[in-house]
């Protein structure tokens, strides 16, 4: 895996190279050498690597003969992950295929387009002799598959960073500019040669509307969805958590910006289901961590029996169990619906043609007065028990506050809607460590084991719920006051 610096420029066939010794830094070059690449790329009959900007391909020739899969990471940088050559030139490789499974989902991956391109590559050196970057002068016949067979040709030119620095690509660039070039008017080879075929994702409401800053808000949240599928499903640290917060993000929007964005009650259902198939493992995670602190911080004689094994290690057969059936429903065909729907267009209403600065505050004031709504009603339940369930509700307000505020660049109020879910949420916390110690005692005595560290350790929750629980009342007044 690398991360691919570069930027390209279109010229016409009497295009020369420039001398770029004149540039600052480069003190020699090398080349140019000549090479013969032929690419195969593959996508989804409908073009969904293509519409995201990302190209599968087996090519041959040059010094990297290989798969190669290039992802899409910010303006002028791709992620690239490599493969050697296999013998089929016709299947993906699974871990590729896995890799763009959030894209396909679910459809095959075929051979789209084919270029066969002569490369001339010059490399450009410092005074050490290290390469600092490559420009590639590339004569390019690209064929296009389908129902009927369409041939192009064009030449570009390619600068590519090595170990050089994005000042030395622009200096570079400059003087490429100043020979006859032009700014490249596609990211790579495989989308000027496709142009229209490619489709085109939803657009955006007029800029400075309310409309665009919400669709602005879930898009950015879908592609933190689409970024995590691939480390969710590798188990990588945190990826669950980003996924679900995602999730949560999404239903909060939809649900806070109902007069803006419609029709979006299924979308809310599913992705409540997707949040909770992640939060299964998210929540173990989450305990086993804590309850490896507490005990780290016991004193010896007070850990008696396995209780470190049952409690981290009974967890941690959860937690993989729970990925199973993350990964399931990651392959599934309800997931990749969701991810469709996500895509699809949204039902906007009149208001999102409203300037958005005065709409996006009602809003966000609409949401913090929700919370304050809850606050009073709970406040009013006599029976206790009853008043906790009420309290967690707060909880729940304050936390879609938080993002709505969050959607709407409004820190302030971010923060103390905020600080407002961070202390209910230790109260909640500390009341689900002891119902899960307790599960896990029950299994402790079943099995003749002493349970007495359960009852340490539940004494500690259950004293961490009370504190948060009594500075709850002088920190909803401060913020509220």
């Amino acid at each position: 895996m690398a991360i691919e610096i570069e930027d390209k420029f279109d010229v016409q066939d009497e295009f020369v190279v420039p001398d770029l010794l004149g540039v600052k830094g480069i003190s020699a070059s090398s080349g140019p050498k000549s090479h013969q690449l032929v690419a195969i790329y593959f996508d989804t009959p409908d073009l969904r690597l293509a519409a995201r900007g990302i190209t599968l391909r087996r090519r041959r020739g040059g010094d990297d003969s290989g798969w190669h899969l290039k992802l899409p990471k910010s303006a002028g940088v791709r992620q690239e992950i490599q493969l050697p050559l296999t013998r089929s030139a016709k299947i993906v490789p699974p871990t590729l295929a896995e890799q763009v499974l959030v894209y396909t989902r679910g459809q095959a991956l075929v051979p789209v387009a084919e270029l066969d391109t002569k490369r001339a590559v010059t490399k450009l050196l410092d005074a050490e002799e290290q390469v600092l970057a490559e420009v590639a002068d590339d004569r390019v016949k690209g064929t296009v598959y389908g129902e009927t067979t369409r041939v192009e040709r064009w030449r570009e030119v390619e600068v590519e960073l090595v170990k050089g620095d994005e000042a030395l690509l622009k200096r570079v660039g400059k003087r490429v500019i100043k020979a006859g070039a032009a700014t490249g008017g596609s990211a790579n080879k495989l989308g000027r040669l496709l142009g229209e075929a490619v489709p085109k994702l939803p657009q955006s409401p007029a800029e400075g509307t309310v409309g665009a800053a919400v669709f602005a808000y879930l898009r950015r949240q879908t592609d933190a969805l689409i970024a995590q599928d691939g480390r969710v499903r590798r188990a990588e640290d945190e990826a669950v958590h980003k996924a679900r917060v995602a999730c949560r993000r999404m239903r909060s929007a939809f649900k806070s910006f109902s007069s803006i964005v419609t029709e979006t009650d299924t979308l809310q259902e599913e992705l409540r289901w997707l949040g909770e198939v992640l939060g299964e493992v998210r929540d173990l995670e989450v305990i086993q961590a804590r309850f490896g602190r507490e005990l780290d911080g016991l004193d010896g004689h007070l850990i008696v029996g396995p209780v470190r094994a049952r409690l981290l290690d009974d967890l941690k057969h959860q937690e993989e169990a729970g990925y199973e059936r993350i990964r399931e429903a990651m392959n599934g065909e309800r997931y990749f619906a969701l991810l469709d729907a996500l895509d699809a267009p949204y039902s906007f209403t009149g208001k999102a043609t409203r300037e958005s600065g005065s709409e996006l505050a009602k809003i966000v004031t609409k949401e913090w007065h929700r919370v304050e709504k809850k606050h009073e009603t709970a406040q009013s339940i006599e029976d206790a028990h009853e008043r906790e369930i009420a309290m967690h509700d707060v909880r729940k307000a304050a936390k879609r506050a938080r993002y709505t505020a969050e959607a709407a660049g409004f820190a302030d109020e971010a923060a103390r809607a905020e600080a407002i879910q961070e202390a209910l949420g230790l109260y909640q916390d500390g009341v689900v460590a002891q119902e899960t110690l307790e599960k896990e005692a029950a299994k402790a005595r079943e099995a003749g084991e002493d349970t007495f560290t359960y009852g340490v350790l539940a004494g500690l929750e259950r004293a961490a719920a009370d504190r948060a629980r009594a500075k709850f009342p002088k920190l909803w007044a401060k913020l509220t006051s």
